[in-house]
């Protein structure tokens, strides 16, 4: 399916073909620390089925396993936008949900890191909820 999105502020933009049915969450501590977030959601893709305007920042991550993530993200409105790791791994990027402007397509299939979820994350159907605020 072929995507388009962007950054808050409009600086950086994309469009990439992905597959449907392909969404992952992740509850690991740098992902929620990143997003400020109980989770982060991403669309798998290969860097070549994307094509990027703009010019993205980049900080490097170290992981608990010891691989190092390429977060990219605007350089003004700090949006994350896109994660991708090295040598082997380097052409295997992860869309950030948040930006694609066709999410509402994408439900995740995956959890990763689900021992570092928070014990709340699935439990908001007794949650009070407004449509708008």
């Amino acid at each position: 399916m072929k995507i388009n999105g962007g950054c808050h502020c409009g600086r950086v933009t994309y469009e990439a073909e992905v597959e449907m049915g392909r969404v992952v969450i992740c509850h690991c501590d740098d992902c929620q620390t990143l997003t400020g977030s109980a989770f982060r959601v991403s669309i798998p893709a290969r860097r070549e089925q994307i094509q990027v305007t703009g010019e993205t920042r980049v900080y490097i991550k170290l992981g608990e396993s010891g691989a190092r993530r390429h977060q990219h993200f605007c350089p003004d409105c700090a949006s994350h936008l896109f994660v991708h790791g090295e040598g082997d791994t380097a052409d295997a990027w992860a869309i950030r949900w948040g930006g694609v402007r066709q999410r509402d397509q994408f439900a995740p299939t995956l959890q990763l890191w689900r021992r570092s979820a928070a014990p709340w994350v699935c439990a908001f159907d007794d949650v009070p909820a407004r449509e708008k605020d």
